[in-house]
């Protein structure tokens, strides 16, 4: 029976002792060839496991990067995700044959743009893993990385990943509860890890939360249990830890001095003489800070933070600060431009948005020629009045107490929800120049789309209590008003839930996909970390009001890493 598990080299399970004991009970010409080859590659010494290449090096490439070191190891990265990816086309059975491996390379490859079918996780399925040696002993550390796994579906078709998720999440959730205080380290290490993979889902994670996470967690003494306990630099490594603190603050540096060069953008344009708007500019510049991290994308974050506190100033001012003479007079005003404000301004308060817009459009397109080789102010202001045009209708359908039809709302309601300011300008800042053809490309509108639909629907399904008491419609209270008698809050939340993670995961294929795409990766990978934003902040409540983002935006920007403390 045991022969079964016999790999092609001629080895059980990779292991020289587990083979040379079969051996001794039962000849067998791969056994020999499998051990005679150790000796003549090792002498009188051989390792507990061989091969053992793929996962130290998987191992090695998750760590500098969940630190947030990779760029300093471009090369090495990409060496070890093609060398990994050569491996899976050719089906090596050191990684196919091994929970933990097959799952972290899957989810490391595919994150990555590489083709990898789900289909290789068919074989650890739940009855498969209970009847195995890692179900007896609980394999804590495999069933992380096939939860982690399982997470990226992209595709339609993907039930086996559904289930997947379904039996892990369930198991570890059960021996969280189960576990108590315990004082062996590595079990203490593992049981952390566990609790991070069901507390911060991969769509809701944003890069510096989770670096600063995983730095405070790090344990250079760390091990992983395989055939016997096994520790490597892949592992803990305290040059990496080292590093990534240093840059980590050296970042942090640089965001609190941008924070206080919008502060004084703020006070200039007069923005906080606006009693009617809400002062959110530490959320706005956390949000870019969190994920658009690399110190050289500083025009990006200050693009993307000052559009998000202009959107955020002009949705009070159509919602509750504007008469809708202001708001005609404001939409043309953007679209007349060059106008003097002292005369064309019908009040105080338009003359305040609108010179704050148009001094920030003309910024960007100036900044935008370093980068792009071409003003893009036509642009910026197409952008804007789109959301302006949009956010006048949903005032006037208020105001005449019109009940729009759901497609009607959902056409007018992902523009309104006011994201194109703030990611579309910021993808001239991130690198690759964009021409005429991809910005007007369906791929670039599918992925704008998508990002803002999740975004309108999670705001909808958090704030429809609210919004109901103040007498306004939103997506849920419209499907209820157009649905039949029994259709309830409950079950629109239900239906709603479930587009947004179909547009969530269509989102995230394309972000992936490498055939068929003209807009460069850098630039999609904007619109994937603001759908992460979006999840995080309406993982509890309003987003806006939750004490847990104040204390977010200080471990991304204010409060350093004191690596004597770690």
């Amino acid at each position: 029976m045991v022969m079964k598990y016999q790999r092609k080299n001629g080895s059980l399970f990779n292991s020289p002792s587990a083979t040379a004991a079969t051996l001794s009970h039962r000849p067998n010409s791969g056994c020999l060839h499998y051990l005679t080859a150790l000796l003549d590659k090792f002498e009188n010494a051989v390792p507990t496991l061989h091969p053992f290449h793929v996962f130290p090096r998987l191992c090695m490439l998750e760590t500098v990067e969940s630190l947030g070191i990779g760029q300093h190891f471009r090369e090495e990265i990409t060496s070890v995700l093609d060398e990994t990816y050569r491996c899976w086309l050719q089906g090596e059975e050191e990684i196919f044959l091994d929970l933990p491996t097959c799952a972290l390379a899957f989810r490391i490859l595919r994150v990555n743009g590489y083709d990898v079918s789900s289909e290789a996780l068919a074989g650890f399925a739940e009855e498969h893993f209970f009847n195995s040696l890692g179900g007896y002993l609980k394999d804590l550390d495999a069933v992380v990385e096939l939860f982690r796994a399982s997470q990226m579906i992209i595709h339609p078709n993907e039930q086996l990943l559904e289930k997947h998720i379904s039996w892990t999440s369930h198991f570890l959730k059960q021996e969280l509860s189960n576990t108590s205080k315990c004082a062996y380290k590595h079990k203490q290490n593992i049981m952390q890890k566990v609790n991070d993979a069901l507390e911060f889902p991969h769509y809701a994670s944003l890069e510096r939360l989770v670096y600063r996470r995983n730095l405070v967690n790090y344990d250079v003494d760390d091990i992983r249990m395989l055939k016997s306990s096994y520790s490597s630099l892949s592992i803990g490594n305290k040059d990496f830890l080292r590093l990534a603190v240093e840059d980590f603050n050296a970042c942090q540096s640089i965001y609190r001095e941008e924070l206080k060069q919008l502060e004084r953008w703020v006070r200039e344009k007069r923005l906080d003489k606006l009693k009617f708007a809400r002062q959110k500019l530490a959320y706005c510049y956390f949000s870019a800070a969190a994920t658009l991290c690399s110190p050289e994308l500083s025009d990006a974050r200050l693009t993307w933070a000052k559009n998000g506190v202009l959107t955020t100033v002009v949705d009070d001012f159509f919602d509750v600060g504007g008469s809708e003479d202001e708001l005609l007079n404001l939409i043309q005003l953007v679209e007349k431009h060059d106008l003097d404000v002292s005369i064309d301004c019908c009040s105080e308060e338009v003359e305040i948005i609108y010179s704050a817009l148009d001094n920030t459009i003309s910024e960007i397109g100036e900044k935008a020629i370093a980068w792009q080789g071409r003003n893009i102010k036509t642009h910026v202001s197409e952008i804007w009045l789109d959301l302006l045009r949009s956010m006048l209708q949903e005032a006037q359908w208020s105001k005449e107490k019109a009940v729009p039809t759901v497609d009607e709302y959902m056409r007018n309601g992902y523009i309104s929800f006011a994201l194109g300011p703030i990611i579309l300008p910021a993808l001239y800042f991130v690198g690759p120049r964009l021409s005429e053809a991809v910005v007007k490309s369906g791929e670039y509108s599918l992925l704008f789309r998508h990002v803002s639909t999740c975004g309108r629907l999670l705001n909808d399904i958090h704030s429809f209590k609210r919004e109901s008491m103040e007498g306004k419609l939103n997506a849920v209270s419209l499907h209820i008003i157009h649905g039949t008698n029994s259709v309830t809050e409950d079950h629109v939340n239900q239906e709603l839930k479930h587009l947004i993670e179909e547009r969530r995961r269509e989102l995230h294929r394309l972000v992936l996909q490498k055939n068929d795409s003209i807009v460069p990766r850098q630039c999609k990978e904007i619109f994937w970390k603001m759908s992460k934003v979006l999840h995080l902040f309406y993982m509890k409540d309003d987003g806006f009001t939750s004490h847990e983002m104040a204390n977010a935006v200080n471990a991304v920007i204010h409060e350093p890493i004191l690596v004597d403390q770690l």
